[in-house]
């Protein structure tokens, strides 16, 4: 198993930052585009599930598609400087080889501070950014809207392989069906939510994959 050394420094948490920040709006929060590159593809999923340790495969699918040898989860919320700093002496990002096990990924999120039960990342986080080096691939979740929206997927074929494999993933339309009323407390999203979610990631006609 690798060491807990997976959870970074400040030039760690300085380099995860930098690369998130090629790929997305770090301060945007749905149903606001989150993505600087087109996310006709995107596909939904329930946040707590990239949180948990057998979603490491499926983050690991991506990166070896666009020859990531890492994945990097970076968290936002709460903020770096004024939680996890002064409260734990910690910097919220991970870095790990995608050679990692299942084990290895659940050792760096679900990590608790020396003397603090219940604080991991993986109980912490409120919104998350995951991502490669290579910058053509993301996953952007957030608690409260207890969703998690990936892109970057090369063509159709392999999002839908990828789908099946590691679903359920849902598209926009599908995800405002099944996920987003317990986001309004069992009620439909308002029209105006479900149009810029839809526009800003539901799937165009003519635009692959």
């Amino acid at each position: 198993m690798l060491e807990v050394g997976s959870i970074v420094d400040r030039n760690g948490y300085m380099s995860v930052r930098s690369h998130a920040a090629t790929v997305f709006h770090l301060d945007s929060r749905l149903p606001h585009q989150v993505f600087k590159e087109d996310a006709s593809d995107s596909l939904f999923c329930e946040f707590d599930a990239v949180l948990a340790p057998d979603f490491w495969p499926t983050f690991c699918a991506m990166a070896r598609w666009h020859g990531d040898q890492r994945v990097e989860l970076l968290v936002l919320e709460p903020d770096c400087d004024t939680y996890y700093l002064p409260k734990y002496r910690m910097y919220p990002a991970i870095s790990l080889p995608i050679e990692a096990s299942v084990e290895d990924y659940w050792a760096a999120i679900g990590y608790e501070p020396p003397g603090e039960s219940y604080e991991s990342m993986a109980i912490t986080a409120n919104v998350i950014a995951v991502t490669g080096a290579s910058g053509k691939w993301g996953c952007w979740g957030e608690r409260e809207s207890e969703v998690a929206v990936f892109r970057g997927f090369p063509d159709a074929a392999s999002r839908s392989e990828w789908r099946a494999q590691f679903g359920p993933f849902l598209e926009v339309s599908e995800a405002l069906d099944s996920y987003f009323p317990w986001t309004f407390r069992g009620r439909s999203a308002p029209d105006g939510y479900v149009a810029e979610l839809t526009t800003n990631y539901g799937r165009r006609e003519g635009v692959q994959p």
